[in-house]
């Protein structure tokens, strides 16, 4: 499995990136989570997933979650509209959604472009 580095940034958020460019699961993450902080792959699995759910929370009660120097987690509202059915071609209504979006910060952009 290729090195994930972890670097400290201004405000001691963790930036977590694979040198090799490999897709990493949530398990790859807990794995590197545990060997960075010094934990049990357990405490280490709570804490991801406790990440998680409180960015989900945050979202599904319409807030947002700025993560500064990573980036910010937000809602953003989609307007109904029309489509087509693919097989058929016939027009269908395409009812108004939320969904989840995330714009990248500043170091997170640095540490892809470097």
């Amino acid at each position: 499995m290729p090195k994930l580095h972890s670097h400290f940034g201004t405000n001691n958020e963790i930036k977590l990136f694979n040198s090799e460019g490999d897709t990493l699961n949530k398990n790859d993450l807990i794995a590197k989570v545990a060997e960075a902080a010094d934990l049990s792959k357990a405490d280490a699995g709570k804490a991801v997933d406790a990440v998680f759910d409180s960015i989900s929370g945050a979202l599904s009660g319409g807030g947002e979650v700025r993560l500064v120097g990573f980036g910010t987690f937000a809602v953003a509202q989609r307007a109904a509209t029309k489509g087509r059915n693919p097989r058929t071609g016939e027009e269908i209504d395409i009812p108004a959604s939320k969904q989840p979006k995330f714009k990248a910060g500043k170091g997170l952009k640095d540490a892809v472009n470097k």
